[in-house]
């Protein structure tokens, strides 16, 4: 009655463990708790190997002075809770056998042993709950794990029951239930996505009172070297939490961003040139002059004017065409001086060809010397070297035009009037100071 009662006791408790384990891996699948989607975190293993009364902690005074293999075979249920960490429910069976027992100790204190005699023990169930941690994760470019050692340790609870032969005397005892400690290292390695070769070397420490049929009052071992194979359960296309290694994830990652990165420049650059070739061609259309006026398309408010026809400054047919009253035209100092006022007071809102309100009175003068004396003027504007060439090409010549439709609008003749725009092109002092594009930044005027 007893013994059923620990089995069933035992049986709920490692469901119970389990059940409570499989609980936190039925959410649904998002972005895990490593960066990526959830992992398989379940896995079986079933494994065969050799179970030995001699194990790798054997001392003076053993209770069997040799130790007899044979077959031992079990398997695991396990849920792996961190990368590195992981807990399972081990099962394991089979026979552990020794020859010599151990009759006392002589006057040295040194082991005397039965020379016939022997035992056998058949583990009738056995099963452990124990914690399985990863000492290494080897695999760099790779996300699934090659090489994963491992140590493990636990607590576990079986039913053994031992026969002990002396001579032609078999003493068959029955079965007895008792805990015992399990200790383990081992490898796995990785041979497929999900799969893994599993090879371990245990040693069980028990306290069933006499699992060898001899009671001495200490713990009895028996160590299990075995091999198996392991696999995860779940979706194939999940990795396992097991074997992931986030330094080839992360290599992976770095990979796929620089890729994303070379596609992302690679369009920017498509981009900018077609930008850079849809503002040449607008550039080249605005600053045209497709009639021949002498007003470029972007002021001229009269398109298409015949050629050889005396316009104003918006590219319109004046009522009346000034005569040419002189053939020989000469420029006074005087004449200068209203021009380089005009130039010293000339002023343009930032990045703009728009004229501000107090360059006004200077050009109206520079209009009237052009309407009195019939002069004619060239335009030329110019720019720092800031901004691409495009940009600086366009504002240098609509500011020279902004000029010249002002001019025009105050009666001078468009036609002795020629507006150029040099961008950057032509600077007079160097463009790394301050002053120095100050100075460039200019529209000069010259009469002739």
């Amino acid at each position: 009655m007893k013994s059923n009662i620990t089995k069933a006791a035992m049986v709920v408790a490692l469901l119970g463990v389990s059940s409570q384990l499989f609980a936190q891996d039925t959410t649904p699948e998002t972005t895990g708790r490593f960066g990526k989607k959830e992992f398989r975190t379940w896995s079986i293993g079933g494994h065969a190997g050799v179970l030995s009364s001699n194990t790798i902690f054997n001392g003076n005074g053993r209770d069997f002075q040799a130790a007899q293999e044979s077959l031992g075979y079990g398997g695991y249920i396990k849920k792996q809770i961190l990368p590195a960490l992981g807990l399972q429910a081990d099962f394991l069976a089979g026979k552990v056998k020794g020859l010599r027992g151990l009759s006392g100790y002589d006057a040295n204190n040194n082991p005397l042993y039965t020379a016939n005699s022997s035992f056998e023990t058949k583990l009738e169930w056995s099963a452990a709950l124990t914690a399985v941690y990863n000492l290494a994760n080897i695999s760099i470019n790779r996300e699934n794990a090659v090489l994963i050692p491992y140590v493990k340790a636990g607590a576990g609870y079986m039913s053994s029951g031992a026969d002990v032969t002396t001579g032609s005397v078999v003493d068959k005892q029955s079965y007895r239930e008792g805990y015992f400690i399990p200790v383990g290292a081992g490898f796995k390695l990785g041979i497929a996505k999900g799969i893994n070769l599993d090879f371990g070397y245990d040693v069980n420490f028990v306290k069933t009172g006499k699992f060898d049929g001899l009671n001495t009052g200490k713990f009895d071992k028996f160590s299990y070297g075995h091999a198996g194979l392991e696999f995860a359960l779940g979706s194939k296309e999940k990795p396992q939490l097991q074997n992931y290694s986030s330094l080839a994830n992360l290599r992976n990652q770095s990979a796929e961003e620089s890729a994303d990165l070379r596609r992302a420049l690679s369009t920017a650059e498509q981009n900018a040139k077609r930008d850079k070739e849809a503002m040449e061609a607008k550039y080249a259309q605005e600053m045209g002059d497709d009639d021949g006026d002498g007003v470029a398309n972007k002021f001229d408010k009269c398109p298409g004017t015949p050629s050889g026809t005396i316009v104003d400054g918006a590219g319109c047919t004046l009522k009346a065409a000034p005569a040419i009253i002189r053939e020989k035209i000469i420029v006074t100092e005087a004449d200068k001086k209203v021009v380089n006022e005009a130039i010293r007071d000339l002023e343009f809102d930032l990045g703009k060809a728009t004229i501000r309100a107090k360059s006004y009175p200077t050009l109206n003068r520079v209009a009237a010397l052009l309407v009195e004396k019939n002069f004619s003027l060239k335009l030329a504007g110019h720019t720092d070297n800031t901004g691409s060439m495009a940009l600086n090409l366009r504002l240098s010549k609509e500011r020279a035009e902004s000029i010249k439709a002002y001019l025009v609008s105050q009666g001078a003749n468009a036609s002795r009037i020629e507006a150029t725009g040099y961008g950057p092109n032509q600077p007079i002092a160097t463009n790394k100071t301050a002053a120095g594009r100050q100075k460039n930044r200019r529209v000069e005027f010259s009469l002739f």
